[in-house]
């Protein structure tokens, strides 16, 4: 299986000028612990997570240090401390140097760069453009739903995207998160939170009729869908 397989698209991503306060309302808005940052056409050109947002003074979790301390660091490492606290942009506190995959890595190869670099998300790029993200949660979907290394890959894949393109034409589907929709040896994992068991059972129908489709699993739970459509406005 590849990035283009599990990864979650559309984005939910933001301009580098928006302010902190407005991209940390949109991670908790949205569930999720990064935000990828684009500029034009979805060009990718940053990302910030919670861990960018941990030491703010507006909190009063800034970076407290002694005078002796303050007295041993070198003045360039205070004054990033101090960004990384005071800056109201995102464009101010954002890693620019972003760890990328394209559509075709390998799980294995994600799995690497995630474990080599300590994150927890890379995203999916085309020419430089942003078409997608995945996650550690994403990888543990694939364990969870029994894949095995003998799957037929491109079988799976084309099961999965006519699926995807039917739920992308149902309105009552438009919160779908798409990573949570797996398919491992002809059969679809349904995964995430649905707002209601007429959408439950609208989802496994709608797997059920998909060509190809040998079983439907139902890992799904109920409870409040996050707010909101997948393109915030940026």
């Amino acid at each position: 299986m590849r990035a283009t397989d599990v990864m979650a698209s559309p984005v939910v991503a933001a301009t580098a000028q928006i302010t902190v306060q407005h991209v940390a309302r949109m991670m908790i808005n949205h569930r999720i612990s990064g935000v990828p940052i684009v500029e034009g056409d979805q060009q990718l050109i940053g990302i910030i997570t919670e861990g960018d947002l941990l030491r703010r003074v507006e909190a009063g979790t800034e970076r407290q240090s002694s005078r002796w301390s303050e007295w041993l660091q070198p003045n360039s490492r205070l004054a990033a401390d101090y960004v990384k606290s005071h800056a109201r942009r995102v464009a101010d506190i954002m890693t620019r140097n972003v760890v990328t995959v394209d559509e075709f890595a390998t799980l294995s190869e994600i799995a690497d760069l995630l474990e080599k670099h300590r994150i927890k998300r890379v995203p999916v790029v085309h020419d430089g453009k942003l078409v997608g993200i995945v996650s550690r949660a994403d990888l543990l979907r694939i364990l969870a739903s029994g894949a095995t290394l003998v799957s037929d890959e491109d079988s799976d894949r084309s099961i999965r995207n006519r699926l995807l393109t039917e739920l992308r034409e149902q309105k009552w589907a438009i919160h779908l998160n798409e990573s949570d929709i797996v398919v491992a040896n002809g059969v679809a994992h349904l995964w995430g939170v649905v707002g209601s068991e007429g959408e439950r059972k609208a989802l496994r129908i709608a797997a059920e009729n998909t060509p190809g489709v040998q079983a439907v699993e139902d890992h799904m739970i109920l409870g409040p869908l996050r707010p909101g459509p997948l393109f915030p406005a940026i």
